[in-house]
């Protein structure tokens, strides 16, 4: 459109609201880089469906994604700040609470950390890693500024203390008003550009089954060899599916100090796809003091993989 449309935090957060519940109806099908926003990619006309949902290939169970629910294994996230205006700092504010209603202060640390906060912006042209801080109250708290408006999920990764307690990722819709202009997921992309560093992708992703994604660190045409450990590993890498942004758990391969684990230029990862589609790539990683973060867009289970070079329009908050 010539002009943005103006619209007020109440509408923005209706529209998120709407844009959750398409999502997490049509993200099972696969979405194409260069349709309309959480518009599902059908071939021949017709929606792709998975022929035994759940299972992935030799007929082994896929571990459901996270971030879809607000609510799961008793755990609540109670996001106290629904709304916020683009380009303007504000301070986000949730809890985590448990069956009982109470919020949660006991928590285990996953790579270096107690919770690790995602905010994504529902086109995934926007993403933010950060790192809140907790009240005695268990209340969590972090600045955040997100440059446009639009719909947002909001990723909570945490592992509660005690024992048989595990992994969760819960997920909530936030809005951000002000002059509102729709963009396309970016074009598939092998090759990252981001703060006068290169990154190269090298793997894709699988629909119900493991595959791995080897990353390779340069700056000047010279391979970087001295990546510093950040949040317990060589990088960090965070995989969101286009349409319902649902959340993939990506864990790397080796760490650092194991012995086996060299700190750069490559960076590698194992992750499951649950369905085909397109994808969303971010990888962290920290050189020289500072963390900086790489974007791409693939394809699974024949969506288009990447070959073009990518801009990313990302920006890093810690």
């Amino acid at each position: 459109m010539n002009t943005g449309l103006r619209i007020t935090a109440f509408a923005a957060a209706l529209a998120a609201t709407f844009g959750t519940a398409y999502g997490v109806g049509k993200g099972i099908e696969p979405v194409v880089s260069g349709t309309a926003e959480n518009e599902p990619a059908r071939h021949d006309g017709h929606a792709e469906e998975s022929p035994n949902p759940g299972r992935g290939e030799g007929g082994h169970d896929i571990a459901p994604p996270g971030g879809l629910q607000i609510s799961e294994g008793g755990y609540t996230l109670d996001l106290r700040t629904p709304g916020v205006t683009a380009g303007h700092r504000s301070e986000l504010r949730f809890v985590i609470r448990g069956e009982d209603g109470r919020a949660v202060t006991a928590y285990e640390r996953e790579h270096d950390k107690e919770l690790h906060l995602i905010v994504a912006s529902r086109d995934l042209v926007t993403y933010r890693h950060l790192h809140p801080t907790r009240a005695a109250d268990g209340t969590w708290s972090t600045p955040v500024d997100l440059p446009a408006a639009g719909g947002y999920r909001v990723f909570a990764d945490f592992t509660p203390a005690g024992e048989n307690t595990e992994n969760l990722t819960l997920g909530a819709d936030l809005a951000a008003s002000g002059t509102y202009r729709p963009r396309k997921l970016p074009a598939p992309n092998a090759t990252a550009e981001v703060d006068g560093y290169e990154v190269e992708l090298d793997g894709g992703l699988r629909p119900g089954a493991a595959s791995e994604l080897d990353l390779k660190v340069s700056r000047n045409g010279r391979p970087v060899t001295d990546l510093q450990p950040y949040l317990g590993a060589y990088g960090h890498l965070v995989a969101l599916r286009a349409g319902d942004l649902a959340y993939l758990h990506v864990h790397p391969n080796g760490e650092p100090g194991d012995g086996r684990t060299r700190p750069g230029p490559g960076i590698s990862f194992t992750a499951t796809a649950p369905s085909a589609g397109s994808y969303r790539l971010f990888l962290d990683f920290k050189h020289e003091g500072r963390v900086h973060t790489a974007a791409f867009t693939v394809g699974a289970g024949g969506a288009t993989e990447p070959t073009s070079t990518e801009e990313p329009a990302t920006a890093h908050a810690h």
